[in-house]
C-alpha cells in the first residue's frame, strides 16, 4: 500500500485491500487468542483460592474455547477459492409442481442464510414454474468466505412431506440439485473467444407486469465449443445484464475447467466414483417425523424448520470437519443401502 502508484489502479488497489482485510481477519483473531490464553495464565498463578476470580477464569475458558473453535474451522478454508463470492443455483428435479415448490423452498433457505451470515444475496438469473414455485435461480452470495462455506452445498437435496399440492394428503419425496461456483475475475486462466459466444436478448420474466418485462434487458450467452449458458434477468438495462452474465459464464467455464483437471487426476488415481441424480446429499424429512440429515457426515437435527429458516452451520461445518474420504466412504455406502 505504501509504494509508489498503488492508488493509480483503483481496481487493483481495492483487490489488495480486500485481499488485506482476509488476512487480517485471519491473523487479529489468532493473536487475540494467543494474548488471552498468557493472560488468563498470568491470572491462574495468582488465583489461588479465590472463588470469584476461579469463576472469572473459568468464564474466560469457556468463551476462549469458543473463538478457537471458529479459528479452527477456518483453517479448513485454504483452498483458493474459498474467499471469493459465490454463485449458487438451485434446479427443480423431476416432479412437477411438487419439486418446483421444493427448489422454491430452498432458495428461500439460502437467502435467509445469507442474511443471517450478513451476507449480500441477489437473484441473477429465475425462471418460475408453471403453476408454482420455480424451475431453476441463479443466486450471487457476496461475503467473506462466502464460497469456502457453502461449496458443502453441492449436490442434491431431497424433501419427504405431506403434499399441499395433493388433495388426497399423500406423502410425496422431491429433489432438487444445487450447484455452487466461486464467483471468479477477469483472468488469463478463463480465456474467452468472443467468436464463440453467441448473445441472445429477451424479455425477462417475473410473476404480474413488473417494469423489468417491458424491454429486451435479458441477455443469454452461449459459449459454443462447451455448450455452457449464462443468463441475467436482474438490472433493468441489457449492458449491466450482459456483464453480469459473463461473470456467470466466466465462473462455470473456471469451475469447467477444475472440474476436468480433478477427473483427470481421479482417473490416474482408479477412483471413479461420482454423485449421481439421486444420490442425495442431504434428506428433509418432515413426514411422518421431523428430521435433516447430511448423508456425507452424519449429523442430523430435528429442528427442520429453523434449518428451512437459514439455520445450516451445523451441517457446513460438519462438511469441513470431515475428511473427503469419509464423506465419500458414507455415500458409498448409503448407496449400497439403497
Amino acid at each position: 500500500m505504501g509504494a509508489q502508484g498503488f492508488w493509480g489502479n483503483p481496481e487493483a488497489a481495492n483487490k489488495t485491500m480486500q485481499e488485506l482485510k482476509v488476512l487480517k481477519n485471519l491473523v487479529e483473531p489468532f493473536q487475540e487468542c494467543v494474548k488471552r490464553v498468557h493472560e488468563a495464565q498470568e491470572f491462574l498463578g495468582l488465583g489461588g483460592g479465590d472463588e470469584d476470580l476461579n469463576r472469572q477464569l473459568a468464564d474466560e475458558a469457556s468463551a476462549l474455547s469458543a473463538q478457537i473453535a471458529v479459528l479452527e474451522l477456518q483453517a479448513h478454508l485454504s483452498s483458493p477459492f474459498d474467499g471469493a463470492n459465490a454463485l449458487l443455483s438451485i434446479n427443480a428435479g423431476a416432479g412437477g409442481t411438487e419439486s418446483c415448490d421444493w427448489a422454491a423452498m430452498l432458495m428461500r433457505m439460502y437467502a435467509r442464510h445469507a442474511d443471517l451470515k450478513g451476507y449480500k444475496c441477489e437473484t441473477i438469473d429465475i425462471l418460475y414454474g408453471d403453476e408454482a414455485g420455480i424451475k431453476n435461480v441463479v443466486l450471487r452470495i457476496e461475503g467473506e468466505m462466502a464460497y469456502g462455506y457453502l461449496k458443502s452445498e453441492k449436490g442434491v437435496h431431497r424433501l419427504v412431506r405431506i403434499s399441499p399440492f395433493d388433495s388426497n394428503k399423500r406423502r410425496h419425496t422431491s429433489f432438487a440439485s444445487v450447484e455452487v461456483i466461486p464467483e471468479v475475475e477477469d483472468s488469463a486462466e478463463v480465456a474467452i473467444n468472443p467468436a464463440e459466444l453467441r448473445i441472445d436478448v429477451y424479455r425477462a420474466s417475473g410473476p404480474g407486469g413488473q417494469g423489468v418485462n417491458t424491454t429486451d434487458s435479458a441477455v443469454r450467452i452461449t459459449h459454443l465449443p462447451t455448450g455452457i449458458v449464462a443468463q441475467s434477468q436482474k438490472e433493468r438495462s441489457q449492458l449491466q445484464n450482459k456483464a453480469q452474465a459473463m461473470k456467470v459464464l466466466r465462473a462455470r467455464l473456471a469451475a469447467l475447467k477444475a472440474r476436468e483437471q480433478e477427473e483427470a487426476m481421479s482417473k490416474e488415481a482408479g477412483d471413479k466414483q461420482k454423485i449421481e441424480w439421486g444420490s442425495q446429499i442431504r434428506s428433509y424429512v418432515l413426514y411422518p417425523y421431523q428430521m435433516v440429515k447430511d448423508h456425507r457426515t452424519g449429523v442430523e437435527t430435528s429442528a427442520t424448520q429453523k434449518v428451512l429458516d437459514g439455520e445450516i452451520d451445523e451441517f457446513i461445518e460438519g462438511f469441513l470437519k470431515t475428511k473427503p474420504e469419509d464423506r465419500d466412504k458414507r455415500l458409498r455406502e448409503r448407496q449400497q443401502e439403497e
